[in-house]
């Protein structure tokens, strides 16, 4: 845990840091990234995992639109800016080892690229998968 985070835990409620400070507390990955779990706000249903560095969390929590960091683009990938498919930044919360967030969004049309809810709709069985209707 990094000291910030120590820090706030004792510190309890309602304490507050700047951006910066919270930016350079969090464990990003090697590539500088960390995972992004994004959370619809009204169903609660998990709607997709995503990755984010440091550029692309800073641009979502300064204009509430929520941006991404495309792996395979190499590049900043703002939500739904070809697709039409936003998301709206309600709340975002990190973990307690400053290495994973949590958004919860107000989603506009599909979550996946597949035009479904959610990216989650794999469903493993036993020894089988099926595609959930519910996802």
């Amino acid at each position: 845990m990094s000291e910030l985070f120590a820090e706030l835990e004792r510190a309890g409620a309602d304490t507050r840091v700047s951006l910066d400070e919270l930016l350079a507390a969090l464990r990003f990955n090697e590539q500088g990234l960390i995972p992004a779990i994004a959370q619809d706000t009204n169903s609660k249903q998990v709607l997709m995992l995503a990755w984010m560095n440091c550029e692309s969390l800073r641009e979502t929590l300064t204009t509430g639109q929520v941006c991404y960091y495309s792996r395979s683009r190499a590049a900043i990938w703002r939500k739904g800016e070809t697709s039409g498919h936003t998301q709206r930044l309600v709340s975002l919360r990190i973990d307690c080892d400053g290495d994973a967030i949590l958004l919860e969004v107000d989603q506009s049309g599909p979550a996946c690229h597949t035009l479904r809810p959610s990216c989650f709709y794999l469903q493993v069985d036993g020894d089988s998968v099926r595609v959930s209707i519910n996802a």
